[in-house]
């Protein structure tokens, strides 16, 4: 237990979420836009997507071409920037359609292409039922405030703190000052909850208490937050 913990701050993707496999992605992508694959070429087409890391959320790319490499790392400190990086990405890889690469990126922005974790609602409703505030810091391109709304989870949250909207990214400790700061309490009596050590665990830098989970699919972390309530007592 760690006392005198008064809020807590969520990563969003890989913590609290997790977005859906490539093959789901564009096989959604697929339909909206009424075309139709092959199985064996939409099999290729799915291996060179995770390979390209063209997902936001999923496999991270195997090499970023040089032109995209900045744009890449400055990625989510504004929505061009993200848009632009992620749909570079894709079009690396050949796809059946005009507008298929755009389609696939407003998809991943979509609730129903995330699925929160089994024991998210379960652990944010213990917190709030206890008086502790809740926060949730993302690197990210997009208003992710509709995907908590879908899923049930926003009355939860008190407040957002989004890269996007700062034009600063974890592990900058501003990010997290900023989301102390709406909450109104201290960092030293703020958990960071995350599954990225490095992005994540900036928060320490400015006396926030740091607990990481594993980021794995939906079905393999059943109850990786379970833990959190006991550590703010």
């Amino acid at each position: 237990m760690i006392a005198g913990m008064t809020a807590v701050l969520f990563d969003f993707s890989g913590t609290l979420f997790r977005i859906e496999s490539v093959e789901s992605w564009l096989r959604a992508a697929l339909a909206e836009a009424g075309v139709a694959l092959p199985e064996p070429e939409l099999a290729e087409t799915v291996r060179a997507l995770e390979e390209a890391g063209a997902l936001p959320g999923g496999p991270d790319p195997l090499r970023v071409p040089d032109h995209l490499a900045e744009v890449f790392r400055t990625r989510d400190e504004s929505s061009a920037l993200h848009r632009a990086a992620y749909t570079g990405l894709a079009r690396q890889v050949p796809l059946p359609g005009e507008g298929l690469h755009e389609a696939l990126y407003e998809r991943h922005r979509t609730p129903a292409a995330w699925t929160p974790y089994p024991d998210a609602g379960e652990v944010l409703g213990a917190l709030r039922e206890r008086g502790v505030r809740i926060g949730v810091v993302s690197n990210i391109g997009w208003d992710l405030r509709p995907v908590f709304r879908a899923h049930g989870l926003d009355a939860f949250v008190d407040t957002y703190v989004l890269s996007y909207e700062h034009g600063i990214r974890k592990p900058d400790p501003r990010l997290f000052a900023a989301a102390c700061a709406a909450l109104d309490t201290d960092p030293g009596e703020v958990l960071m909850v995350g599954d990225d050590p490095r992005a994540d665990g900036g928060a320490a830098a400015l006396g926030c208490r740091v607990h990481f989970v594993e980021h794995l699919p939906v079905h393999e972390r059943p109850d990786g937050l379970r833990p959190v309530p006991a550590l703010v007592g």
